[in-house]
């Protein structure tokens, strides 16, 4: 008994197999030249009012820390260490949002694993 493939099914179609792997390939180019576009952004994110702020780049490192005298009270470091924490959680869910976001860009809905 003999099977009949529907077109594009199986061997005979190679053409739409490379178009295929053209379309991965590309896609695969395209997120590459996103990720370095992601990671050389900076964002500033501030907490507590403004009176802390992070300067944190798309590789999720911190680059600048910024403080504000008058949230500074030597009586309650504890305070100012809750801030800063704060702050630097939400810079890196800041750039983990935009990254994910920037990526489904990429590769629409097809829910790749593992991928951001």
């Amino acid at each position: 008994m003999k099977v009949r493939l529907p077109q594009g099914m199986g061997g005979g179609a190679p053409g739409n197999m490379q178009s295929m792997l053209k379309q991965a390939q590309k896609m695969q180019e395209d997120m590459a030249a996103k990720q370095e576009e992601l990671e050389a952004a900076e964002y500033e994110i501030s907490a507590g009012g403004g009176v802390v702020g992070v300067k944190i780049n798309g590789k999720k490192e911190i680059l600048s820390v910024k403080i504000s005298p008058e949230v500074v009270d030597p009586d309650d470091v504890e305070t100012l260490e809750d801030l800063i924490v704060a702050a630097v959680n939400e810079a890196i869910k800041k750039v983990e949002s935009i990254s994910t976001a920037e990526m489904q860009k990429i590769t629409g809905s097809m829910g790749l694993p593992g991928m951001f």
